[in-house]
């Protein structure tokens, strides 16, 4: 993998070369689509082994691994008449499109992966589904956090509709921090006492001996603050609602 393109830098293109490159002793050469200019112009500025491209075709012929990171709703427009040889392996973190509409848009024999990257890639910390597995991409992403191959696209769509709760957690802390700015705190305080709390909780999810449910359990006693807000607020109702936001999800993913 020492030659990888990139189409679409957005803030996933951004992620992922932060990742394979700052602090990386021996990056990859990496070949940028001219989509997304600024990004694209201050990657290349930032390290020496990225380059921007003339076109999308340019980014296809110099690479060994050829990512596609545009937006979905762009994808006919941003692959038109983009050809891609056999002898790479095609990347798509395009959510809801599968492999065989990928095939046929491009007109390839080449191996084509799907994958979940997250914007923690940056940070070589985040876990990214993929499928099939493949021996480039799996070594790909143990570079930035590792993988987690799955066995078809029914499972990869179940791990790309939880990717969709990411904003709705933060949206839950805003929440928080805007209910104690209420209570007369100095919104500054509330916004740093929050996330300082939350901060904690996810470094309790470094231990896998414990599920997320033992976890909920070790955070509360029985009468507690912790245990009444849970049952009065998440309570049965609120998680089957839940339960259908994924659902329908799920059924326009797949």
């Amino acid at each position: 993998m020492n030659r990888i393109g990139i189409i679409g830098v957005g803030e996933i293109g951004r992620a992922m070369v932060d990742g394979l490159c700052d602090g990386v002793q021996e990056p990859p050469e990496i070949h940028l689509s001219p989509r997304g200019t600024r990004t694209a112009a201050e990657l290349s500025e930032r390290y020496p082994n990225v380059r921007v491209c003339a076109d999308n075709q340019d980014v296809a012929d110099r690479s060994e691994v050829v990512i596609l990171a545009v937006r979905p709703q762009d994808r006919a427009e941003a692959l038109d008449g983009l050809r891609v040889g056999g002898d790479k392996v095609v990347l798509s973190v395009m959510a809801g499109v599968g492999i065989d509409e990928l095939r046929d848009l491009l007109g390839t024999t080449a191996p084509v992966v799907r994958a979940i990257p997250l914007p923690a890639v940056r940070e070589r910390r985040c876990v990214t589904v993929t499928f099939p597995s493949h021996p480039v991409v799996d070594a790909f992403f143990d570079g930035l956090g590792g993988s987690l191959p799955v066995a078809d696209e029914a499972a990869f769509g179940v791990f790309s509709t939880l990717t969709g709760t990411l904003s709705a957690h933060y949206a839950y802390l805003a929440t928080l921090t805007a209910w104690a700015a209420r209570q007369g705190i100095p919104a500054e305080a509330a916004d740093r006492y929050v996330r300082s709390l939350f901060q904690a909780v996810g470094r309790a999810l470094d231990d896998e001996t414990r599920s997320p449910a033992q976890l909920a359990g070790d955070h509360e006693t029985a009468g507690g603050s912790n245990e009444r807000i849970r049952t009065t607020w998440f309570d049965t109702a609120n998680a089957e609602s839940l339960t259908k936001a994924l659902d329908a999800l799920l059924a326009d993913l797949r």
